[in-house]
């Protein structure tokens, strides 16, 4: 069966924020007597802060400490880092190449919705993508499944339909936990070991783009029309 849809995370994926996103919340946590470094926030960018704050200092997110903390990691965030933020080289491209071959577009990201947004504008894929799926529309962040569902149901396609490209474990995890199969972006910071759940690896949006007739979006999945080779490991990337 032909895949119809494509699922994008965004953080890592299609804008540079990963480094951003960890400071802010590095930030947040001394602001409210936590003293947690940023080599242990890093690895954890990617959840939600449903997760990410009790594994990075043993706070409940749901208490008064931990609400606090990520009050102020959005304000930090949207502050000081949101306006520097900038896109992956071909994420405007890939986006516009994939809606002229039909397929359906969504978004699952952990961001805040008021955060997404920007991030989107950023990205160059306002009025490109109008499903977007985000933590406000999940009880569980990434790695659970539920942001990954709630764009398929958004879609309106069944999961073996879809392709998800993100940047971290966690969103190979989630798509897997969904039933969804995933391309993994490099661009994000994690290495091919730690990401060697995905259907395939590419350096970033401007690889896949390059080599997108030769990955899993060009036809149907185990059609023999691509052969699982992980072929799109460019170091640099081409002109945005």
């Amino acid at each position: 069966m032909p895949y119809r849809g494509v699922i994008f995370d965004v953080d890592g994926t299609l804008v540079d924020s990963n480094d951003a996103h960890a400071q802010a919340w590095v930030e947040a946590f001394e602001r409210n007597g936590q003293a947690v470094p940023f080599d242990r926030v890093r690895p954890l960018v990617g959840m939600g802060g449903d997760k990410l704050i009790p594994a990075a200092c043993g706070l409940a997110a749901d208490s008064p400490e931990g609400e606090a903390i990520s009050a102020d990691r959005g304000a930090i965030f949207r502050e000081r880092f949101l306006p520097r933020i900038e896109a992956f080289s071909g994420s405007r491209q890939l986006i516009e190449a994939l809606r002229i071959r039909g397929f359906k577009l969504a978004v699952a990201s952990s961001a805040e919705r008021d955060e997404l947004t920007p991030l989107l504008r950023i990205a160059g894929a306002s009025g490109l993508i109008d499903r977007k799926a985000s933590k406000d529309d999940a009880e569980r962040s990434k790695p659970d499944p539920d942001i990954v569902a709630a764009a398929l149901r958004r879609l309106g396609c069944g999961p073996d339909e879809v392709v998800m490209v993100g940047d971290t474990p966690y969103d190979i995890e989630a798509a897997g936990r969904a039933g969804v199969a995933c391309i993994g972006f490099l661009c994000g910071g994690w290495d091919d070991e730690h990401l060697a759940g995905a259907a395939a690896l590419y350096a970033g949006p401007w690889a896949l783009l390059r080599h997108l007739d030769a990955s899993p979006l060009r036809g149907a999945w185990g059609s023999g029309a691509w052969t699982g080779v992980s072929s799109g490991l460019d170091s640099e990337p081409t002109p945005a």
